[in-house]
Formats: C-alpha cells, sequence, structure tokens
C-alpha cells in the first residue's frame, strides 16, 4: 500500500488491517487490538476476575437523571458518615 494512503487512513507500518467488501467497495479498516493482544494471560485473568466480582455487586441504578444519580450519591455519603459517628463513640 502506498505510504501515503497508509497515512491518509491512519495505518501505520506494520499496522493490522481489515479488508470489507460492500456493494463492490473495499473499505480497508485499521484492525483495532483486542484486550487480548494488550495484556499477558495472568493480566487478563485479574482483569476478568475483577469484571466478575464487579458484576455480582453491590452497584446501584439505573438512573433516570443525572441529578438521581446525585442525590443517591449525596444520601450514601450521609448515611455512611452517620453510621461511622456510631461505630466511632465510646
Amino acid at each position: 500500500m502506498p505510504p501515503q494512503v497508509q497515512r491518509r487512513a491512519g495505518i501505520k507500518t506494520g499496522g493490522r488491517v481489515e479488508f470489507r467488501v460492500s456493494g463492490g467497495i473495499i473499505n480497508i479498516i485499521p484492525k483495532l487490538p483486542s484486550a487480548d493482544d494488550e495484556y499477558t494471560q495472568e493480566q487478563r485473568r485479574v482483569i476478568d476476575a475483577g469484571l466478575a466480582e464487579a458484576q455480582e455487586g453491590p452497584y446501584y441504578g439505573p438512573f433516570e437523571t443525572a441529578d438521581q444519580a446525585i442525590r443517591f450519591l449525596n444520601n450514601e455519603i450521609r448515611n455512611r458518615k452517620a453510621s461511622k459517628r456510631k461505630t466511632t463513640k465510646p
């Protein structure tokens, strides 16, 4: 592929590309690295374990608006501060 075409398409020398054909038009697209290309197997195991833990929760929402989420967070902060005061009093 000519260097000027590579530059315009954002394709680096040695980069992976994907060809897509649609209606007689061939599109050459830079292939983005997958997570498997970015991390070692051990790093991937740690990430997957964290994602599985996050999936179990606790999680809250969905909220209809940002204001609802902010109100919820403010209430959580207030409740946690109150419960800390109760547990730290002699």
